[in-house]
């Protein structure tokens, strides 16, 4: 299971990175644009910061089949490894998956509400599949609806990647890494709450003060 970071904020990531076994970052338009940096800079310090193995995707921003390849081959373009261009599953962009992909170009179908639309985008080689988990429990059982489309690739014998995304709890990663989800991308902030439980700190004061009180010491050896 892949756990990959769902910002460009690099504090964030250098956090999470030092912390966590972390395989890669994915960014869209809205978050480099947080970021507050020309798009040039936020890719350029992630592109610096990122270890070979670790995966970077970014995504296109213009919206003909025409604009959405030239994007495609420059985010392609930008590091020799592990770069992979984000497109939204559009008609524009259905039909450039399968162009930039007749190309060799590594692709993450994104912007994806359903799971029949992942489906056809995976038939279109897109190497991942970013379901909206949260926007889809809006209009339904999100969870569930990305289960069906793990089923449907493991049915039919599609080697696309599921990379959910739009998390907004931790019960909703939960629930997908118990189904066997083989890739989370997840924000900072739902990241936390899954660490961070408050009754961890409770158990280790209660472990360090009866130690303390039994030995004198808060250290292992004397």
């Amino acid at each position: 299971m892949e756990l990959i970071l769902d910002t460009a904020d690099l504090n964030a990531i250098k956090e999470y990175d030092e912390l966590l076994t972390v395989s890669g970052v994915t960014t869209n338009p809205s978050i480099i644009t947080k970021t507050g940096k020309e798009p040039e800079t936020a890719l350029a310090e992630l592109i610096d910061y990122l270890r070979p193995e670790q995966k970077l995707f970014v995504q296109t921003v213009q919206t003909t089949v025409e604009g959405i390849v030239e994007e495609a081959r420059y985010i392609a373009s930008l590091r020799p490894e592990n770069m992979y261009a984000k497109i939204p599953v559009t008609r524009e962009g259905l039909r450039a998956i399968k162009l930039v992909k007749q190309e060799g170009i590594k692709v993450l179908a994104t912007s994806i509400y359903s799971p029949d639309t992942g489906f056809l985008a995976a038939m279109n080689g897109a190497d991942y599949l970013a379901p909206y988990v949260n926007r889809m429990c809006n209009f339904g059982d999100g969870v569930g609806q990305v289960i069906d489309l793990q089923r449907m690739l493991t049915v039919h014998g599609l080697p696309t990647k599921i990379v959910a995304a739009s998390f907004k709890s931790v019960q909703q990663v939960h629930d997908l890494i118990v189904a066997g989800i083989e890739a989370v991308t997840v924000p900072p902030e739902v990241l936390k709450n899954m660490v961070d439980h408050p009754g961890t700190p409770i158990a280790v004061d209660e472990f360090s003060v009866a130690w303390e009180q039994a030995y004198g010491r808060s250290t292992l050896r004397a």
